[in-house]
């Protein structure tokens, strides 16, 4: 060993170049864990809300917040951490948010109330999510080259296999043991990360002079623009937007501090989110592309554990069981496409991504009421299979055309595009099953009157049966037959909007797969300097 990296070593510090590749991929695939279980807990809880809402008696109003908390949390702290890792280093960052998360799911599992459950599931979101981004910068750290290809191919995979696999392995859970143990899970994966990441990573030194003169202002405006906007997202469809005054004041805070958080950005020294790499085109359409996969990923989670417990009436393991095939074949998709990355312009390759989700999104729209998994495998097969090809292929091309020293701050811009068009994705299909149901449920009673002799037909002999059932009360037969028509009129209406979510998406990714070719293509980049980082 040279007397230069003995003095790195003594300081804490190794030259990433000097390590050798079983140590750089153990010390990424550790990370991997802790990135891996802060996505995953965005929507391990997804099908276990009604568990959980039992468990600490909240309504159903009160238990969304499990949700909304931690993704409005970790929304906040992921533009954050590229700065925080400048400040405290890599390992420290890293190791701080793996144990700020495993106490807090510690918490978590511990809740006695509502109240105390969504301010431990806040916690959880902001002291993990700095584990999201900081992935991303070292795979770029640690490998170069074709490797490179693999360690994008990784984070891409586990970026958008983590949520999909969310309601299974939460089903799972809750209908095995409890809903406790959708956090105590997180503990030993926790504790193995904070105790080996800062053994094995030590890729770069802490510079605390960086807090001094930071841009403190410019984080004020940025937690308040981007907890308003998550805020309004997600309670908006419930409050018919703009008509509640909550609402109305959370959504001109946003505009406001928004625009001030952009015009701070462009004109402080050293911005807390480097918003000056949007001028790089590949960087501005990569964050597109990661804002419209945020918006399939999310949003089809989002629908599909919704219509399976409203119109089939499936329990939490059976949610999860029905969607658990995106997975699986994301995970057939990953060798295919580290074996395509190597002969074949990644454009192309996220092009044909972009499209399969297209594609699948398309298969989702002829959604009838009595679809499970056996008609859910088809367009979640594509869709599986889609995530790796359009998300693996984006990483590579936005964050590969930046130069190593604005990686960090970039990462974070990247990351949090995904997770804001997720948000965004979920608002609006909240706000099309809200409003699209009522409207088809009206087209539908159209057709519902006395000119309808198949109807009269129908609703003479479900009301004779129910008469009968009822001791031969026939003014209760009808009741009943009346209130049966009215159940299978809102289903219907239901899967008709579900419908419509489906095709709304799809356009997104027919505009996203068009706008591909607009990518310049990225040429193997350099591996960067250790003390870049």
């Amino acid at each position: 060993m040279s007397a230069l990296t003995s003095r790195a070593m003594g300081g804490g510090f190794v030259d990433p170049a000097q390590l050798s590749m079983p140590a750089k991929v153990f010390a990424f695939a550790t990370m991997c864990v802790g990135f891996f279980i802060a996505l995953l807990d965005i929507q391990i809880v997804s099908a276990s809300l009604a568990d959980i809402g039992g468990g600490l008696s909240a309504s159903p109003d009160e238990v969304s917040w499990v949700q909304i908390s931690y993704l409005i949390a970790e929304i906040i702290v992921i533009p954050l951490s590229g700065w925080l890792s400048r400040v405290m280093s890599t390992r420290w960052l890293f190791c701080i948010s793996a144990v700020g998360f495993t106490l807090t799911s510690l918490l978590c599992g511990w809740a006695w109330n509502i109240q105390s459950m969504i301010v431990f599931r806040a916690l959880q979101g902001f002291l993990g999510g700095s584990m999201i981004p900081t992935v991303f910068t070292t795979a770029f750290i640690f490998f170069a080259g074709h490797q490179r290809v693999i360690a994008a191919a990784t984070v891409g995979a586990l970026a958008s296999l983590a949520p999909t696999l969310g309601p299974t392995v939460g089903g799972w859970i809750t209908d095995s043991y409890s809903w406790h143990w959708l956090f105590f899970v997180n503990l030993v994966p926790g504790i193995f990360v904070a105790v080996v990441v800062p053994i094995l990573v030590k890729i770069d030194r802490p510079d605390w002079s960086l807090l001094r003169g930071a841009d403190y202002l410019g984080m004020v405006l940025m937690a308040i623009f981007l907890g308003c906007v998550a805020y309004t997202l997600e309670e908006g469809p419930r409050w018919n937007w703009l008509e509640d005054d909550t609402i109305r004041t959370t959504t001109w805070t946003t505009a406001i501090s928004g625009l001030l958080f952009i015009w701070r950005s462009f004109t402080f020294a050293n911005p807390i989110v480097d918003l000056r790499a949007l001028k790089s085109r590949n960087f501005a359409l990569g964050c597109f592309f990661s804002f419209v996969t945020g918006v399939g990923i999310f949003a089809t989670i989002y629908l599909t554990p919704i219509f399976l417990a409203h119109v089939r009436g499936f329990s939490a393991l059976q949610i999860g069981l029905a969607i658990f095939s995106t997975g699986v074949f994301q995970i057939l998709g990953i060798p295919i496409y580290t074996f395509c990355a190597r002969r074949i312009d990644l454009r192309w390759l996220m092009m044909f991504g972009l499209g399969c989700f297209a594609i699948s999104m398309w298969n989702f729209t002829p959604i009838t009421h009595d679809w499970g998994w056996r008609e859910l495998l088809l367009p979640q097969a594509f869709r599986g299979f889609a995530q790796q090809f359009a998300v693996a292929p984006t990483v590579t091309l936005t964050l590969g055309a930046l130069a190593p020293d604005r990686l960090k701050l970039a990462s974070g811009l990247f990351n949090l595009m995904r997770n804001l068009g997720g948000a965004i994705g979920i608002a609006g299909c909240a706000t099309i099953l809200n409003d699209r149901t009522n409207l088809h449920f009206l087209r539908l009673a159209e057709h519902l009157n006395a000119t309808n002799t198949a109807l009269t037909e129908l609703m003479a002999q479900v009301g004779t049966i129910y008469s009968d059932a009822m001791g031969g009360d026939a003014v209760a037969g009808q009741t009943a037959a009346f209130k049966q028509l009215w159940a299978l009129t809102w289903r219907e209406a239901q899967v008709q909007t579900f419908s419509d979510a489906f095709w709304i998406i799809f356009v997104c990714f027919v505009i996203a797969t068009a706008m591909v070719p607009l990518m310049r293509k990225v040429a193997p980049p350099k591996a960067p300097t250790a003390d870049a980082h």
